[in-house]
């Protein structure tokens, strides 16, 4: 029997919510398992995952292959880094101490990598949020300006006494009368 990790797809149209199951290959996608070891929710951002890394590991050394996707969450939650470090135990390249260092390393790293994530999602949304009220703001701003300059009578000038302006008088040399 050959035995997958994969995803069960749960939720509504538009809102996909996952669990991650070990499953003989040969069920439907969202029929019978064996077991669940987790979930997945891509809507959220960062995606949230939640997985138990003791059993995926179990079932990864037990000789269950995981489908792409699901090869990337446990990769991107340091199941993946941890088999590969139980494997270099087993062949003798490192001890148990020194592979345990090194995961701890790589977990530290990697919530690092995750809370600046998170730290700049949220920044950005203020400074969003921050530049929206200025432009409403501002456009608001000149909306009243425009209903002052609407709303306000002109102004009554009143004519001033204004110069005469000297009418021309044609010239006796300009007029056709003059010359004949």
């Amino acid at each position: 029997m050959a035995v997958k990790i994969r995803l069960q797809r749960h939720g509504k149209k538009g809102m996909a919510f996952f669990h991650i199951v070990i499953a003989d290959g040969r069920a439907p996608r969202d029929g019978k398992f064996i077991e669940k070891i987790g979930t997945y929710n891509p809507t959220t951002n960062p995606a949230t995952i939640n997985i138990d890394s003791d059993k995926a590991l179990t079932w990864l050394k037990n000789g269950a292959q995981p489908t792409d996707t699901c090869r990337a969450i446990l990769s991107y939650k340091g199941v993946m880094y941890k088999n590969h470090l139980n494997g270099g135990i087993a062949k003798g390249a490192l001890t148990q101490e020194q592979a345990d260092a090194k995961f701890e390393k790589w977990l530290a790293d990697k919530e690092n990598k995750v809370s600046g994530k998170v730290n700049s999602l949220a920044t950005a949304k203020k400074d969003a949020y921050s530049t929206r009220m200025a432009a409403e703001s501002a456009a608001k701003e000149a909306k009243a300006a425009k209903i002052v300059i609407k709303n306000t009578p002109p102004p009554v000038v009143e004519e001033a006494a204004a110069p005469e302006v000297e009418a021309e008088t044609p010239t006796a040399e300009a007029t056709p009368e003059a010359e004949a």
